[in-house]
């Protein structure tokens, strides 16, 4: 028989071993969510037809379904509206690209400015501040008059809403180097630039991420706002709500917000999975 002291030590050594935890599955509880979200759109889609009699406000979800991948109507006739729709989409996808661009190009160089003087921070910052407070919608008149009403002003609408997260989180990144690792390429002679090269902007590149995932957001809505303001050329999302929207097109307005969100979201989902392929490995980029 096992003496006290062995029976002692095989339970110490059964309750330091690691326990296997059973991970339940998540997936189910979005979907049961979705499910629910269906049938509430459902709920107010047939009160909204049948009892206020205005279907256009909340149309059946499988009318904007049938809006968004397929081009005829339920009796059959061609409407037009699916190839207007994936064309919209590209025109945005196009200037919301070319404005995240811009957005990043400005900003890390804006912030690297600032980060190599204390002076120049101060002086530089606050114009930041204010290119993010100061409302589009009364900058809108001057925009168009300096740069026309077409694909340029989108773009700069674009990168003024996108701009500020790159040049905040930017700074912060270079800001949040070592000091230890600084006093040693100090006492190594490092000039400013190897300094900047091999020191802060490596330890700035999470934040730089970061800021690049919330910039990629806002670029998405900086194009669809810049269409709404600017509706002169090749229309985009912004312009097909608002002509969905003043035509009573319900399921097409619906359709046309879907897409939109849905891209919105694609390209803060590939911009953070850019985030964890370049930092993910020494960082934790959630």
């Amino acid at each position: 028989m096992p003496t006290l002291q062995e029976t002692a030590a095989r339970r110490t050594t059964a309750a330091l071993k690691p326990r296997r935890v059973r991970k339940t599955a998540s997936w189910w509880q979005p979907v049961v969510a979705f499910g629910v979200f269906v049938g509430l759109w459902y709920a107010a889609a047939a009160y909204y037809d049948q009892v206020v009699e205005s279907p256009y406000l909340v149309p059946y979800p499988h009318l904007v379904l049938t809006a968004i991948i397929n081009d005829t109507r339920p009796d059959g006739a061609p409407t037009g509206f699916n190839a207007e729709l994936w064309a919209a989409l590209g025109r945005t996808t196009v200037v919301s690209l070319v404005g995240l661009a811009a957005a990043i190009v400005l900003g890390v160089l804006w912030a690297t400015v600032m980060a190599q003087a204390k002076g120049l921070e101060k002086a530089l910052y606050p114009y930041a501040v204010v290119l993010q407070c100061v409302p589009i919608l009364a900058l809108v008149p001057l925009i168009g008059a300096l740069f026309g009403y077409a694909f340029l002003s989108r773009v700069i609408v674009t990168v003024m809403i996108a701009l500020f997260p790159m040049v905040s989180n930017t700074l912060f990144g270079l800001h949040s180097t070592d000091r230890a690792q600084r006093e040693l390429f100090a006492l190594q002679g490092a000039g400013r630039l190897t300094r900047l090269l091999k020191l802060q902007i490596p330890a700035a590149l999470p934040s730089i991420f970061v800021g690049l995932r919330t910039s990629a957001g806002l670029s998405v809505i900086g194009a669809i706002v810049g269409d709404q303001f600017f509706q002169r050329g090749d229309p985009g999302l912004g312009v097909l709500i608002q002509v969905t929207a003043s035509r009573l097109m319900g399921p097409e307005l619906y359709a046309t917000i879907i897409v939109a969100s849905l891209y919105g979201i694609a390209v803060f989902l590939a911009f953070g999975l850019i985030g964890r392929l370049a930092v993910g490995r020494w960082f934790d980029f959630t």
